[in-house]
């Protein structure tokens, strides 16, 4: 009987442990969550509510919807929001192309040195967004900048182009070529780890049936490997929403905006706390919202 007692007691004790192990391991990360995520964006959303000058000011004034309203009406947020969606729009589609392209060109091919050019292309990706801005700042430099070096071989005569002056889609498109170079590797990897779990097999039976590669691709390829690519979308649309603030601050802090530069320029140097609260609630909602849309415009059957 009380051997029956004990081992009716020793599952018990188990799965105490067991939770016990579960819950000092999740309520730290948990905590810190709440912490440092969930506390701060509460805290943006409630004083975007507000007329506050600073971080730290004592003295609010409830003003309802009025930063909402106010936010849609500046010039300078719909122009910054333009830029933003001309980034996501064109990094993401350059980035996936190139992406895929290379990656399908390495995984397919029987080249000896493919673990060195996969470290090549990933390369940028392990440089800081700062080191990347500074360093085609001083490509696209008018006087010294290597950009203006190869266009003045093509043209025979001395280039002093000024390519981060006063036009906007120049700078827009010298900004998403920076971008571009920074991602390629990164998403190129993710590509190649979801080409490498297709079988070969697949393959070998499109070759003896003709197919060539490029059906290859667009039969086999994309179609196994969709669920890695609808990840990526929302990958791109962050990433491109979060760096294009510190390119667009390394690159062209005084010509060109996107929202992020904006937020900061009036919640922190214009001392607008609460309307620049308002154009952040305002991005978290649009990147929420395309996040959700790309999922469910590429959602299919498996």
């Amino acid at each position: 009987m009380g051997s029956g007692k004990i081992a009716a007691a020793a599952p018990k004790n188990r799965n105490r442990q067991r939770a016990g192990f579960i819950a000092a391991c999740t309520i730290p990360a948990l905590v810190l969550y709440a912490v440092f995520v969930l506390y701060p964006t509460i805290t943006v959303f409630y004083t975007a509510f507000f007329s506050q000058t600073s971080l730290g000011g004592s003295s609010r004034t409830f003003v309802g919807f009025d930063n909402f309203i106010g936010v849609f009406q500046n010039s300078q947020f719909l122009e910054s929001l333009g830029n933003q969606f001309f980034l996501i729009v064109v990094v993401t589609i350059i980035t996936m192309v190139a992406a895929m392209f290379f990656a399908a060109l390495l995984t397919q091919s029987n080249l000896k040195e493919k673990p060195f050019y996969r470290t090549v292309f990933f390369f940028p990706n392990v440089l800081a967004i700062v080191v990347i801005g500074t360093l085609f700042v001083q490509i696209y430099d008018p006087t010294n900048g290597l950009l203006n070096a190869i266009v003045s071989v093509f043209t025979g005569s001395e280039s002093h182009i000024a390519w981060l002056g006063e036009d906007r889609f120049t700078i827009l498109w010298c900004v998403a070529f920076a971008m571009v170079w920074q991602a390629i590797g990164y998403y190129m990897v993710m590509y190649m780890s979801g080409m490498d779990s297709i079988s070969p097999e697949l393959y070998e039976v499109a070759d003896l049936e003709g197919m060539g590669k490029f059906k290859q691709f667009f039969k086999i390829t994309l179609p196994l490997m969709w669920e890695v690519v609808r990840v990526t979308l929302v990958f791109f649309i962050i990433s491109t929403i979060n760096m294009s603030y510190t390119f667009a601050t390394v690159m062209t802090p005084e010509n060109m905006d996107v929202p992020l530069t904006f937020v900061y320029k009036q919640a922190y140097a214009g001392n607008n706390y609460g309307f620049g609260m308002a154009a952040t609630t305002i991005m978290f909602i649009i990147s929420f919202a395309l996040a959700l849309l790309s999922n469910k415009l590429t959602a299919r059957d498996d």
